[in-house]
């Protein structure tokens, strides 16, 4: 996904916007940037939980095995 990057230059000669205006990209840049980071560490704190549950499986699996193998050694 990309992030639309704002840019306002008045070419030479022309009167650039108003404060209004460069207020109102001012604040639609951060809103852009915020939701930019708040996306992506939604997106890293995903994948991070998915990454502990891989583990957290493979681990009990391995555990399974080993009483498994336990047992069978006992007999």
């Amino acid at each position: 996904m990309s992030v639309p990057f704002l840019l306002c230059l008045a070419p030479a000669g022309e009167k650039p916007g108003t404060e209004q205006d460069e207020i109102k990209l001012q604040i639609a840049s951060k809103q852009i940037v915020q939701t930019a980071i708040l996306r992506a560490v939604q997106q890293v704190s995903q994948e991070s939980q998915q990454n502990e549950k891989r583990t957290n499986t493979g681990t009990s699996l391995q555990l399974e095995r080993g009483k498994l193998t336990k047992k069978h050694e006992k007999k």
